[in-house]
C-alpha cells in the first residue's frame, strides 16, 4: 500500500510493539521522535523510515509544521498513530490542520482531550449512568468537611492534565491520610499551575483493576474488543500495567461499549475499571485514547489495533471480534515488574511465593522479541546507562 503510517513517540515500548504490528503486516512504518537519544522502538526490524522533528513542546508549531511537510512528500497521506499522551494533545490541538494532509480516526477537535481530561470524563460518565468514584471539586463549599465526610482518608488527590502532572512529579496522583496532607497537595499542585480533584479510593487489591480494550469504526460503533485484569501495576496501587492478563469479562463491555459509542468514539480506547472489593460493582477510572501499555498482549491474543485502524482508514472495514474465553496470557514489562515485586513484597501486599507462582503463565513481551531483538539491547543499553550515572 502506498500510506505509509507515521508513529508519534518511539522512546517507549508502546510505540514499539505499534511498529512491530504495522510492519509484521508490510506496512512501511515511520518512526517520529525528538531525538536519537533511546528511541529503542525505532530501532526494530520493522522499522522502514527514522525522523527527527522539532520536539512537540518547545516549538508546537514547527512540529506542526515538520508533520505536514513530510505528507506533502508523500504519494499517499499517511496514517497518524500517536503512542505517547503529549502526542495525543498536540494532534487534538491541531486536528483540523492535520487532518488535511493525515488520514486519523477522529474528526471532532476536542473529543481526545475531552476524555484525557479526569474532570470532564467524570461529568460525561455520570450523566451517561457510568459510575465513578466520589468526588469532590478544589472550588466547592464546604471542601474539606465533604472529603472527610463523603470521601474519608485515605483519598487520592488527582489531575484533570494528568500528562503535565505526571510530567511534574513523576507521579500520577497524591495520596493523602489527613487533611494536613490534603493542604500539601493541594498547594504543590497550585504552585505548579495544575488543576486536581480529590476522590475516594475504590477499595481493593491491584488485582481489581481491568480494562475494556475497544476499536470503534468510523460509525462509531465498537467492532472489536477484549477485556483485560491487572494483576501488577507499577508504581504499585496507582501506576502502569507491568503484569496483566487478558481476562473475558462480559459487564465490562456492557459498560464500556454503550458509553463509547454514545460518546461518538471512533478508533482505539481503554477504559479502565476497578471493581470495588465490597459491593462488587465497577468503577470507570480513566480512558487511555492512544495505543496503550497492553499493545502486545492485545496484539497476541488476535486484536492488533494499529493494524485495524490502518486498514480502516486505508478503505478496508476491519473484521468484528471478540474475545470471550480466557487464554491465561499476560502482558509483561519485566523491569518495571521487578521495581513493583519488590514494593509489594516490602508492603507485604505479596509473598514471594505468589510471586513465583504468578510468573508460569505465557507471555507477552514489553520489548522482547526472539525474531527482534535489537531494541532489547537499545533499551538495556539505556537502563545500564541511567544505572552508571546514578552511581
Amino acid at each position: 500500500m502506498n500510506n505509509k503510517a507515521v508513529i508519534l513517540g518511539c522512546n517507549y515500548y508502546i510505540g514499539l510493539s505499534t511498529i512491530r504490528c504495522l510492519g509484521i503486516n508490510g506496512i512501511h512504518a515511520v518512526a517520529v521522535d525528538y531525538t536519537a537519544n533511546h528511541n529503542y522502538g525505532a530501532q526494530s526490524k520493522y522499522c522502514s523510515e527514522r525522523l527527527i522533528a522539532p520536539h512537540y513542546k518547545n516549538d508546537k508549531k514547527a512540529f506542526i509544521q515538520f508533520l505536514k511537510d513530510y505528507a506533502r512528500g508523500q504519494s499517499a497521506p499517511p496514517v497518524l498513530i500517536p503512542c505517547h499522551d503529549n502526542y495525543v494533545e498536540v494532534v487534538d490541538e491541531f486536528l483540523e490542520e492535520l487532518r488535511e494532509y493525515y488520514l486519523i480516526p477522529q474528526d471532532v477537535p476536542g473529543i481526545y482531550t475531552n476524555l484525557m481530561n479526569k474532570e470532564i470524563l467524570h461529568r460525561l460518565a455520570s450523566e451517561n449512568g457510568v459510575a465513578v468514584p466520589e468526588t469532590v471539586r478544589v472550588d466547592e463549599e464546604q471542601f474539606f468537611e465533604k472529603v472527610e465526610l463523603i470521601l474519608k482518608y485515605p483519598c487520592v488527590v488527582k489531575p484533570t492534565d494528568s500528562p503535565s502532572f505526571v510530567a511534574k512529579f513523576r507521579k500520577k496522583l497524591f495520596i493523602v491520610d489527613n487533611r494536613a496532607q490534603l493542604v500539601e497537595a493541594l498547594e504543590k499542585s497550585k504552585q505548579a499551575g495544575l488543576e486536581v480533584i480529590v476522590q475516594r479510593i475504590i477499595p481493593g487489591f491491584d488485582d481489581h483493576m481491568y480494562t475494556f480494550d475497544a476499536y470503534l469504526n468510523q460509525d462509531s460503533k465498537v467492532t472489536n474488543w477484549v477485556t483485560c485484569q491487572k494483576y501488577r501495576q507499577f508504581p504499585i496501587n496507582f501506576g502502569a500495567s507491568v503484569y496483566t492478563g487478558q481476562k473475558y469479562v462480559q459487564e465490562l463491555y456492557d459498560i464500556g461499549a454503550p458509553f463509547l459509542e454514545k460518546m461518538k468514539w471512533k478508533g482505539f480506547a481503554e477504559i479502565e475499571f476497578k471493581k470495588d472489593a465490597e459491593t462488587g460493582q465497577f468503577y470507570l477510572i480513566e480512558v487511555n485514547v492512544r495505543i496503550t501499555n497492553l499493545n502486545s498482549l492485545l496484539y497476541k491474543v488476535g486484536m492488533n489495533i494499529p493494524y485495524l485502524t490502518y486498514m480502516e482508514l486505508t478503505g478496508t472495514p476491519p473484521q468484528p471480534s471478540a474475545l470471550k474465553s480466557d487464554t491465561n496470557r499476560v502482558f509483561w514489562y519485566g523491569y518495571e515488574d521487578l521495581l513493583a515485586i519488590r514494593g509489594y513484597i516490602r508492603t507485604k501486599q505479596l509473598t514471594v511465593g505468589q510471586v513465583v507462582k504468578s510468573l508460569f503463565k505465557p507471555k507477552a513481551y514489553a520489548i522482547w522479541s526472539w525474531s527482534d531483538p535489537k531494541p532489547a539491547f537499545g533499551f538495556l543499553r539505556m537502563i545500564t546507562g541511567k544505572i552508571l550515572r546514578r552511581s
